[in-house]
């Protein structure tokens, strides 16, 4: 069987992999900008590491060039995506310091570009999202959480908010009652452009606060750092088990999802 490749995502408070060997820093052109990462090696996995918000966390999330980062993983040829994000829980069964491995979302962005097809070609297309996050991959992250006893929750509904400001509490009530259990401001667009792509893609939800209205106190970014720097080491670990794990070929519907995707169009 092939090598595998596989992309991890870092979100807020994720800015290297630290296990990884031969490591290098790579830039990819693609129509919608230039994309750094570092390129490396684990256990015979090929693993590509993007900090999301940039070195020293420069970008904000509704500035995030979601499109030429997922164009650029597929341009690479990823067989797998890993993503993390730093939330929010409305939920008391996940509580701060919880990892959730999602599988819903709800978007409440606004002035984001959503879709790699505006049109181009005279091509309309529709996306089934059914099943929003890979199957497989979330399955591998649950696995390897399993087998290094690093515990994460299966299923959660993630509400993707505008940012760069926190939610009020009143929107806080009205997630809850629709259902939502983590709220944060990165993963809309980027789950919806990487199913577009085609791409085996998966978000843990890392759970470093109680939300507006449910804390007891105001929210800060620095409380979020201070949270997502307690289980650093143990994150790594996961992600990197996780990757290794990933197999190149799969029964998901992911790659049928980006039947449409076109190199000339959108790469």
């Amino acid at each position: 069987m092939p090598d595998c490749k596989v992309a991890i995502i870092g979100g807020t408070g994720v800015y290297t992999q630290d296990m990884l060997e031969n490591e290098n820093e790579i830039t990819v052109e693609t129509r919608y900008g230039k994309v750094n990462m570092t390129r490396g090696d684990y256990e015979g996995q090929t693993i590509y590491f993007m900090a999301r918000h940039g070195g020293g966390h420069s970008v904000p999330p509704h500035k995030v060039n979601y499109r030429a980062n997922i164009a650029a993983l597929k341009i690479l040829a990823v067989d797998a995506v890993i993503s993390t994000a730093a939330v929010g829980t409305l939920n008391e069964n996940m509580p701060p310091g919880s990892r959730v491995v999602v599988d819903q979302f709800l978007d409440f962005t606004k002035n984001r570009t959503l879709t790699f097809f505006e049109g181009q070609g005279g091509i309309v297309v529709h996306t089934d999202f059914t099943q929003p996050y890979c199957m497989e991959t979330r399955s591998a992250i649950i696995d390897a959480g399993n087998r290094i006893n690093e515990k994460v929750i299966d299923g959660g509904c993630y509400v993707c908010a505008e940012g760069p400001r926190f939610e009020t509490p009143a929107e806080i009530k009205m997630y809850k009652m629709l259902g939502g259990d983590l709220v944060g401001m990165t993963n809309v667009p980027e789950v919806t452009l990487a199913r577009e792509a085609g791409l085996c893609y998966a978000t843990i939800g890392l759970a470093t606060n109680y939300a507006a209205g449910i804390s007891k106190t105001a929210l800060s970014h620095e409380e979020v750092l201070e949270e997502m720097d307690k289980g650093k080491e143990g994150l790594q670990k996961l992600l990197i088990t996780a990757a290794a794990a990933i197999k190149p070929v799969k029964s998901c519907s992911c790659a049928e999802a980006g039947k449409y995707w076109q190199e000339d169009l959108h790469g």
